[in-house]
């Protein structure tokens, strides 16, 4: 059985950082393409970041180009989101997805609020 499990969420202050983890079991990371989502309150959840498989190549939403930075540690089949200079919008819960051809995975979402 597939899990993802998020995990590095928090409260931090406007311009702080937070580390965001995804630790998977049931598959191995290395093989998928893997993203984190977000889901402001109220809103719906869009893309924020994206590493292929191979790990060579990496896309962002344009809001978060330059502060945050995805990454993985195959050999511990988890995958990071490293997030800094952070703001109030930044605020919502971050979904860690993992996709294979038609397959796709998710996990249950961590609360990351920004706010002094």
């Amino acid at each position: 059985q597939v899990h993802l499990v998020e995990s590095g969420g928090g409260l931090v202050q406007p311009g702080g950082s937070l580390r965001l983890s995804c630790a998977a079991s049931g598959l191995t990371l290395s093989t998928y393409a893997m993203s984190w989502y977000r889901q402001p309150p109220g809103k719906e959840r869009d893309l924020v970041a994206r590493i292929t498989s191979a790990g060579g190549s990496t896309n962002y939403a344009d809001s978060v180009k330059g502060r945050f930075t995805i990454s993985r540690g195959n050999a511990n089949n988890t995958v990071y989101l490293q997030m800094n200079s952070l703001k109030p919008e930044d605020t919502a819960v971050y979904y860690c997805n993992a996709r294979y051809a038609n397959l796709h995975y998710w996990g249950q979402g961590i609360q990351v609020t920004v706010s002094s």
